[in-house]
């Protein structure tokens, strides 16, 4: 093998290249086999080296080695996953041997055990499910394999690897399901770096997901959850009869909620700015005055805000709209979709995903309501503002200078009333809990209705909370064109850096054709993952993190 051949791999290992000048993000590794914490400070020439001494070892002794790197896999029939496998032979009894069969597994070495120098123990993950391997000499040579061959290849296998061996199905005298290698297992592909044990750094892990992720079973599990849940939210609105359809996630305009947009441009319009979708909505009540009467989406947004514990400015929703449904239609079913969801949770948990806590709260029908109004009401001891009134912000703002309240940044009408919330109604929604009656001005979509019991216009909308956490808005849609568009103008009063609020002429057009009374849902996708995982973060829902960890992996890999 000539010296470069395996230069394009790592070419900072080689002195010619200039080596980059930042090493934040490098997984040093030291002898006990954790990444250590990333280094903040300038790098030194032994930092450097360290880093690089490890895998140039590992280079080099792969070449002595004179084993083929990364060979094409072969067609086997004898070949299957290692799910497959413990399926197939769960009935095998301790001690005992399928001689008959053979099978070919592949997957990555996560643990080796030696017993003597004749005797290997390896433990291969592939998608999830381990499979013991036993490479015992004694059987091998009676394949044609030398001691010589299975030491070589014992000192080059290393934990990390993807390996492929091929023996005969048995269960040890303890019980645990292993392939009795009787062909010398073939490297497929060598891990150049040693994979840790532990990753403890936070940002060391989320810079290395791909390495943590074999080594953190809590973390697979919980990504392995997020993808059931959402299968379980498809399979649910399929089964209603609900039709799963795409909508345009580049146009002119953002509507749909209040929110600050991402613009871009396109080659074809260079002249004319374009918005990634804030949400799915709009375009999905045209396709209601279409003709479809029960349609979901479930796919990503995008909303030009900050990032925290519970958001992220690129996130992924769940959305259906249906026909000549009701505000009470959308509660029954919302209320059985979660009840069903906690079922399958539970179950999954059970038998899959041990790591995982048991979930912790209630989910039993009827969920708890809260009137939005009499909640504040009732916690400042007052009555509240005509909401609708041309000095209804001024007031309150008096209320929350009389009731010594910070008031927002924006003190808008909105944002002075949803603050009220957070205080006053939020909070008290640790079980599943339906707040109910939001004032007009939270709900500009929405259709709009007199208070039962007070003197204020409110919207027909249910917000379900869990924890003190939004997870569903839902409400019965504005259908009249001409109530729109004056709610469309009175939005336009609140504008602000985070509200772009705009008449949507298309849209409104749109309804001209007859909206029938419909009523709409959406759901956030990754904070009901991370309600179901119990995971604490929105970045422990998604695959590698939040855009803040994404920007920082690309900003290393450009250097």
């Amino acid at each position: 093998m000539r010296n470069t051949g395996l230069r394009f791999l790592r070419p900072y290992l080689y002195s010619n290249i200039r080596p980059v000048r930042r090493v934040a993000h490098a997984a040093f590794i030291n002898q006990a086999g954790k990444l250590r914490p990333p280094i903040v400070t300038s790098p030194t020439k032994n930092a450097d080296s360290n880093r690089s001494g490890d895998v140039q070892q590992r280079i080099n002794e792969l070449r002595r080695a004179s084993v083929e790197l990364y060979p094409r896999l072969c067609p086997d029939a004898r070949s299957m996953s290692c799910s497959e496998f413990a399926r197939k032979y769960t009935a095998i009894k301790p001690e005992e041997t399928r001689e008959e069969d053979t099978a070919t597994l592949r997957g990555r070495v996560i643990s080796s055990r030696s017993h003597g120098v004749k005797l290997v123990f390896l433990d291969i993950l592939q998608d999830g499910q381990r499979v013991q391997g036993v490479c015992n000499l004694r059987l091998l040579e009676k394949s044609g394999v030398s001691e010589k061959q299975f030491r070589n290849f014992i000192r080059i296998m290393r934990r990390g690897d993807n390996i492929s061996i091929t023996g005969m199905p048995h269960r040890t005298g303890r019980g645990e399901l292993s392939v009795l290698a009787t062909e010398l297992p073939t490297l497929l592909s060598p891990s150049l770096h040693q994979l840790p044990t532990e990753i403890t750094d936070p940002e060391t892990k989320i810079r290395n997901r791909h390495a943590d992720l074999l080594i953190d079973r809590r973390l697979a599990e919980v990504l392995d959850l997020r993808s059931d849940i959402i299968q379980y939210l498809r399979k649910y609105l399929l089964d209603d009869g609900f039709r799963e359809v795409e909508t345009p996630v580049l146009a002119a305009n953002a509507g749909g909620a209040v929110a600050r947009p991402f613009t871009t441009s396109a080659s074809e319009f260079p002249a004319q700015p374009l918005s990634l979708r804030i949400a799915p909505e709009l375009w999905l009540k045209r396709l209601i005055l279409g003709g479809k009467d029960k349609v979901f989406e479930i796919g990503k947004s995008f909303r030009n805000e900050g990032v925290d514990t519970t958001h992220n400015p690129e996130f992924t929703t769940c959305e259906f709209y249906q026909a000549f449904a009701t505000l009470e239609d959308l509660i029954a079913k919302t209320e059985s979709m979660f009840i069903g969801l906690a079922r399958s949770v539970e179950n999954l948990k059970r038998s899959t995903y041990n790591s995982l806590p048991p979930l912790v709260m209630k989910v039993d029908r009827p969920f708890k309501r809260i009137d939005f109004l009499t909640a504040i009401q009732s916690a400042l001891n007052c009555s509240l503002p005509n909401l609708e009134a041309p000095d209804a912000t001024s007031q309150l703002l008096k209320l929350f200078q009389d009731h010594k309240i910070p008031p927002p940044s924006s003190p808008n009408l909105p944002r002075l009333v949803d603050k009220l919330s957070s205080l006053y109604v939020e909070p008290h929604c640790i079980e599943p809990t339906f707040i109910i009656y939001h004032p007009l001005c939270l709900s500009p979509l929405a259709k709009s209705f007199k208070h039962p019991d007070l003197d204020q216009r409110v919207s027909a909308r249910v917000e379900l909370f869990v924890q003190g956490r939004e997870l569903v808005n839902a409400y019965e849609e504005e259908n009249s064109s001409f109530e729109q568009r004056e709610k469309f103008v009175r939005q336009q009063q609140f504008r602000d850096s985070d509200n772009e609020a705009i008449i949507d002429e298309g849209y409104l057009e749109a309804l001209e054709w007859g909206l029938p009374p419909t009523g709409g849902w959406g759901c956030g996708v990754d904070r009901l993952c991370m309600l179901f995982s119990g995971a604490p973060r929105i970045a422990d829902v998604l695959n590698f993190g939040t855009l803040t960890n994404v920007v920082g992996l690309s900003r290393e890999g450009s250097k």
